[in-house]
């Protein structure tokens, strides 16, 4: 937690409509925070770097002012979220609405600190774990909004070996985890429809963001600027996010998931209601956090 959170939120701004955006120092994030509270919420920028955390921060309180919060997480280790979210209820009542935003892409396979596959874990584990954590600030009316991708549609859970130890390449990897995105948002649904909590994801588009590069190496940089000109803006690919967490068309919708603020088909794979339950399951016991 960072100095701006180190004293209790003012009384007057507990009153406002709260939303937390992950991943929210570049890219698709950013501009779901901006639109979030221009829009008059209170939103938390949660991020996992400081630094970065703090630079986007600044930035989009240059632009006007807006309520902003930066707090921190690695959504990559599991007792890292169990910290945040105990810090979050500490701080916050209510949550009106969770984006589910950040996400990792990598070359090579990598564990994380639970011993599980870095992409599985950053892009659905650390979600699923953060999601229930939070759904007891959740009342009816709230909404959870998952950025999934359009990768999901070459994509299956490999339900005996999710950590991807044999045959890993990348395609499998991120699809799996953005199929996982959907089947979470699908099965999360049904068991918080009687709750009047609404989920559902998107499909932003091929948008222009840092996702991909090595922010150690700049690997990947290069070939980026190169596609910039093809990539609709992190502004035109958060829109759909944005959409789904404030318009009064989707607020009864849920289970369902947009491309371009439209609802669209998903691969036959993303509508398996019994892959749903598994998934579900074993999210369960990767976390060791029920429903």
């Amino acid at each position: 937690m960072i100095e701006s959170l180190k004293q209790p939120i003012p009384e007057t701004e507990r009153k406002k409509k709260t939303a937390l955006v992950t991943g929210a120092s570049s890219g698709m994030g950013k501009a779901a925070a901006a639109a979030l509270a221009d829009q008059g919420y209170q939103v938390i920028m949660l991020c996992r770097n400081k630094e970065r955390g703090e630079a986007a921060l600044k930035d989009l309180q240059k632009v006007k002012e807006r309520d902003l919060w930066l707090m921190l997480c690695n959504l990559g280790n599991m007792k890292d979220i169990r910290r945040f979210t105990d810090e979050f209820k500490v701080y916050f009542e209510q949550l009106e609405v969770l984006v589910n935003n950040a996400g990792v892409i990598s070359l090579e396979r990598r564990e994380t600190d639970d011993g599980v596959e870095e992409q599985f874990v950053v892009n659905h584990i650390g979600h699923f774990l953060l999601t229930l954590r939070l759904l007891d600030r959740m009342k009816p009316g709230s909404r959870i909004v998952i950025v999934a991708s359009g990768a999901h549609k070459v994509g299956r859970i490999h339900f005996d070996d999710y950590n991807l130890t044999r045959g890993f390449n990348v395609i499998k990897a991120y699809s799996q985890s953005k199929l996982a995105n959907i089947l979470f948002a699908r099965e999360l649904a049904e068991r918080l429809r009687n709750r009047g909590i609404t989920v559902n994801c998107c499909h932003p588009g091929a948008v222009a963001t840092s996702l991909g590069i090595n922010r150690d190496t700049g690997f990947g940089r290069r070939v980026m600027e190169l596609l910039k000109p093809f990539f609709i803006t992190p502004e035109i690919g958060a829109s759909t996010a944005v959409y789904l967490a404030t318009s009064p068309d989707v607020a009864r919708v849920t289970g369902k998931y947009f491309y371009r603020c439209w609802m669209t088909k998903t691969s036959k794979a993303a509508k398996s209601k019994k892959a749903a339950r598994k998934l579900f399951e074993l999210s369960e016991k990767i976390t060791d956090e029920r429903l």
